[in-house]
């Protein structure tokens, strides 16, 4: 495992240290999309050494969020945006991850965990709101808009379900930090593609942010129960 987590830093890391200056975006392209296939494999080996159902449904959501970068870098022959390829391999990721914390919830209260459910649904809409739909004028709203909503809330149930796990399972903490930082990731994608906002750095930013949540996701194999 170790050896693993130590590429995986050097990689995603490694590469904006020792990427070549630029106002967007130092890492190079080979090193961010290697650094999430490590995860891939690192999510496998943790699924092998911890047998259940739980590590098989965290390893195919990172499967999922590598099919998901390869569309974002457009190395996918995809006929539509690439965007578009992008949101619903990542969204069937958050798929697995959700049915992952509703696997390792059996048994456990519901109150709490529906509340912390409703709360990061809020926390999403009005993050969707501000970024993606309130500052584009109407006549320029399209159906990519649109769907960006239950894509946005897709991802905050995901950081919702491990909320409310880690009420009960305290180490949760770090999956629903692992999902907090992805949604973050996810906004500054948004600033950039429905916006065209950028600041200095923001390539690499985004990845510092997702390449950590997706690291922390898979950690939580090691204490998610088979």
């Amino acid at each position: 495992m170790l050896p693993l987590a130590l590429l995986w830093f050097l990689l995603l890391f490694g590469g904006y240290l020792l990427g070549r200056p630029d106002p967007y975006r130092r890492m190079p392209l080979w090193t961010r999309l290697a650094s999430s296939a490590v995860l891939v494999v690192l999510a496998g080996w943790l699924a092998l050494a911890n047998p259940g159902g739980y590590g098989r449904l965290i390893t195919l959501g990172m499967a999922l969020g590598w099919v998901g970068d390869l569309f974002m870098a457009g190395l996918f022959p995809w006929p539509r945006p690439a965007v578009l390829g992008g949101m619903g391999a990542f969204g069937l990721g958050h798929l697995a991850y959700i049915a992952a914390c509703l696997l390792a919830g059996l048994g456990l209260p519901w109150p709490g965990r529906l509340a912390a459910w409703g709360g990061w649904l809020l926390i999403g809409g009005v993050g969707w709101f501000l970024v993606v739909w309130r500052p584009a004028p109407a006549a320029r709203r399209t159906a990519l808009h649109r769907a960006a909503l239950p894509y946005t809330l897709l991802l905050a149930s995901t950081a919702g379900a491990a909320a409310g796990l880690a009420l009960h399972r305290p180490l949760f903490w770090l999956f629903a930090l692992g999902a907090a930082l992805f949604l973050i990731s996810d906004l500054m994608i948004a600033v950039d593609l429905f916006n065209k906002h950028r600041f200095r750095g923001m390539g690499d930013w985004i990845w510092l942010t997702y390449g950590p949540a997706q690291a922390l996701i898979v950690l939580s194999i090691g204490y998610g129960g088979g």
